[in-house]
């Protein structure tokens, strides 16, 4: 994907929205989670303003991306369908004074700009859903970590209780 970059202001203001997909090989940080390159992602935009007047973007993105399970170290399928609400700022304090009147964890406040590139913001949403360590919730390969537990050493404190009787 070629660097989509718009006006954020200009874009909420006209409420225009936007849709594609694009390739997770054209994303660099989440490429270096994933274990599939060809994979894609589907992504929308939506521009408005919030109940208070604040430019806000809604951006969205679904799709599957392979993971690296953290327990066994093979390929781990990971649907993501992510939604964030995000309120546009003049500057840094803007944002921090928005931030404190909106008081809700839900809304991602962001400083705006008339060159924001959107590929960054969808590779964010897709980063954020992303759990930090992935693990299937039980292993394809169960019996090769359960032969490495059960191939264990006896206890040194074992075998010398085994001696004392």
């Amino acid at each position: 994907m070629n660097a989509f970059v718009i006006d954020a202001f200009e874009f909420s203001r006209h409420r225009e929205q936007r849709e594609g997909d694009v390739v997770i090989a054209d994303l660099p940080r989440l490429a270096a989670e994933s274990v599939n390159m060809p994979a894609s992602l589907h992504w929308s935009l939506h521009g408005g303003t919030d109940g208070l007047g604040h430019p806000q973007l809604i951006m969205s993105v679904s799709g599957s991306i392979h993971l690296m399970c953290q327990r066994c170290m093979t390929p781990l399928k990971l649907d993501i369908a992510s939604e964030s609400v995000l309120i546009l700022a003049k500057n840094d304090e803007h944002a921090d004074e928005i931030d404190a009147l909106l008081a809700d964890d839900t809304i991602d406040v962001i400083v705006g700009s008339k060159t924001l590139n959107v590929s960054d913001l969808i590779e964010d949403e897709a980063l954020l859903a992303i759990p930090l360590a992935p693990k299937h919730d039980v292993c394809p390969d169960n019996a090769a970590v359960e032969s490495a537990m059960s191939a264990r050493k006896p206890s040194p404190f074992d075998v010398l209780k085994g001696m004392k009787q």
